[in-house]
């Protein structure tokens, strides 16, 4: 927070809802809690110093939630690279379905899409994509306890304890702020919260009120949700009118010093064009190598701009932002197919 609060207002404003019945996504009381938690306790007495939270309620919240065994299990990567598959992962979320949904909820809030369009200068498929990837426009926003999935990740799974650390202490913050209580906010297995799915820590940097109503609430307000996914890419970069990714030719295999394993933008169009690859733009353009792989078939390259990273801002993956493209551009194109028909 910007500014330090007044500790006795904190504490009484904090958790005043504290002692409802936990929401826990298998709607039961865990048998194992963090009340004897070692980590848990740092955490409740850091909260307390830094941000004047009550530190006994703290501990009396974290008595009430415990470590969830399919948190711990979803947030494991693949056992293998070849369990990856490009061609599987477009099929979830690049589909008829999806298309046919998004169309839907385009229509149903297109003066809100169209004004988040022009403040933020991001194009609406885009936005569309990205709330109809993430919870299939509003459909899936989880079912899992979001302060049960962010202490077992920061106290129980040590590769990324730190970042879940930041959020759950961004979560306690968020639920202050809006005078909710933790135990009854639900989200995703890695605590991501509403209709856009963003951390924590997200939507207390990029949220907006996009409905005007003095609040942000992206579990019920579409408005909020998607101005707010607008606000999230403009911040991260996004160039308006700038492509998003080129398909380099099916069967392509670059040079090994032009393969990456980020999406930083490290390739140039000039050593692109040395080793004997199409570039678009000119020589002094960049663009991130982008492998999209699908066991016993020919990869997939592309060339990623700055869009294409600014997508990944989102999910850090390059199959996720491929997805959210490839579905903005099959929404955009069927629009326009229905608006040619006059429909």
């Amino acid at each position: 927070m910007k500014h330090a609060l007044r500790r006795s207002a904190a504490r009484i404003a904090l958790f005043i809802p504290l002692l409802a019945a936990p929401a826990f996504a298998a709607g039961a009381r865990p048998q194992e809690t963090f009340a004897n938690d070692e980590q848990a306790a740092a955490f409740a007495a850091d909260m307390a110093q830094r941000h004047g939270f009550s530190e006994a309620e703290l501990k009396s919240l974290f008595a009430a939630t415990g470590p969830n065994a399919s948190v711990l299990s979803a947030i494991q990567p693949a056992a293998s690279a070849e369990r990856r598959s490009w061609q599987r992962y477009r099929e979830r979320f690049v589909n008829d379905r999806r298309s046919q949904q998004g169309l839907l909820f385009w229509q149903r809030h297109a003066a809100t899409i169209a004004k988040a369009s022009a403040v933020y200068g991001v194009p609406e498929e885009i936005i569309v994509a990205i709330i109809g990837v993430e919870t299939e426009y509003g459909r899936n926003t989880g079912r899992y306890s979001v302060l049960q999935a962010l202490a077992t990740l920061a106290f129980r799974y040590p590769p990324r304890a730190e970042f879940f650390r930041g959020e759950l202490e961004n979560f306690l913050l968020l639920a202050r702020e809006n005078r909710q209580s933790p135990l009854e906010i639900k989200g995703s297995y890695a605590g991501a919260i509403g209709i856009p799915q963003f951390m924590p820590s997200s939507q207390r940097r990029f949220a907006v009120d996009f409905d005007g109503d003095g609040q942000i609430d992206l579990r019920n307000s579409p408005e909020d949700a998607i101005g707010s996914v607008a606000s999230f890419l403009a911040q991260h970069g996004w160039q308006t009118g700038a492509p998003v990714a080129h398909p380099l030719p099916l069967g392509t295999e670059p040079p090994a010093e032009l393969t990456q394993t980020d999406l930083t933008l490290r390739q140039s169009a000039s050593a692109l064009r040395q080793a004997g690859l199409a570039a678009p733009g000119p020589d002094g353009a960049r663009y991130a190598m982008v492998d999209l792989v699908t066991p016993d078939a020919p990869t997939e390259y592309w060339l990623g701009e700055q869009n294409f990273w600014v997508i990944s801002r989102y999910n850090r993956s390059s199959f996720y932002a491929m997805a959210v493209f490839q579905l903005g551009e099959k929404l955009r194109e069927e629009k326009q197919a229905l608006l040619a028909a006059g429909q």
